[in-house]
């Protein structure tokens, strides 16, 4: 049976942007569509190479610049053939418009009561169908923040998938209480937990298979590793912004390669690896002992050089 891959982006009005001072206009652009490597771009090679891509799209900055901004990439998703499903980065219910990020609510998922996410996630549903997305049935939290309380909520209100469990990232910003290594997804309170992909770069330590945090050849062993292993399902990630640097001002060329490269992979792997959407409702095979790819020191220095070209380099103002 093969291996189906969730390959998601979050989608999202980038904090660091509206801390910095930056118009509106300028906000949305260098979130959505920086340096030409944005969302348009990411469409573009995903339908060259004929892959499906989940968009867990956060449609909380509506409440600061207004609806426009996320019907507008809601809108571009969807005609480009793909999916959307809600992310939520909570503390955007608490900031104002162009005060430089001093006002905001508390960040994480897992800071607010199981009524106060309650609240903020049929908030959110309403702002992302308003926005022209269908009725999600998957959901990430922000920072991948979120905890038991935050699946409760989900099942409750109809949700059928989650993905914001991160071993790398546990046990804080991710507070749901399953075990680091968890990769397979689980059945828990109604719906399904679809865990971020991870691998061990080094003994005790993970990472999230994550186009800015893994090098190709990382990638690649993770990916031969899942089909090899027979693994229930491979989650990705990626985001809007990540193939531009920091500043939103230039192509990031190293996470520019990595992407094609990973495009490249999945299609040369479809047969063992499809990628597929949540709202295909793959058949999964629920809570295998599958594990992380173990650690190889040439592929970790490899990777670190990597980054160390793209810190000083690539992530320049232009």
């Amino acid at each position: 049976m093969p291996t189906p891959v969730f390959l998601t982006v979050d989608t999202e009005i980038m904090w660091r942007h509206h801390v910095s001072g930056l118009d509106p206009a300028e906000i949305v652009a260098r979130s959505f569509e920086p340096a030409g490597v944005g969302i348009g771009y990411q469409l573009d090679r995903l339908a060259r190479y004929g892959l499906k891509a989940c968009f867990f799209v956060d449609p909380m900055p509506a409440l600061v610049f207004g609806l426009e901004p996320i019907r507008r990439v809601v809108g571009a998703i969807l005609e480009a053939g793909q999916e959307v499903q809600l992310h939520l980065h909570p503390h955007w219910t608490g900031a104002t418009e162009g005060d430089n990020g001093v006002s905001f609510s508390r960040f994480e998922m897992a800071d607010y009561s199981a009524e106060e996410q309650r609240f903020l996630i049929e908030g959110a549903t309403k702002l992302l169908t308003a926005a022209g997305a269908p009725l999600p049935i998957a959901f990430r939290a922000g920072s991948y923040g979120g905890n038991d309380d935050t699946l409760d909520v989900l099942g409750t209100l109809g949700f059928l998938y989650d993905s914001s469990h991160n071993g790398s990232e546990a046990p804080w910003p991710s507070g749901i209480s399953l075990p680091a290594r968890q990769i397979s997804p689980i059945e828990r309170a109604g719906l399904i937990e679809v865990p971020v992909g991870l691998i061990e770069d080094q003994p005790g330590s993970l990472r999230t298979v994550q186009v800015c945090a893994l090098s190709s050849g990382e990638m690649r062993a993770a990916l031969d590793h899942a089909v090899a292993a027979h693994h229930s399902v491979v989650t990705i990630v990626s985001h809007g912004f990540e193939l531009a640097n920091r500043t939103g001002t230039r192509a990031n060329g190293i996470h520019v390669r990595r992407f094609e490269a990973l495009c490249a992979m999945l299609a040369e792997l479809r047969e063992h690896l499809p990628t597929r959407w949540f709202a295909d409702r793959p058949e999964l095979r629920m809570a295998q002992a599958d594990a992380p790819l173990s650690p190889n020191a040439l592929r970790t220095r490899w990777r670190q050089a990597e980054q160390l070209w793209s810190n000083l380099i690539e992530e320049r103002a232009a």
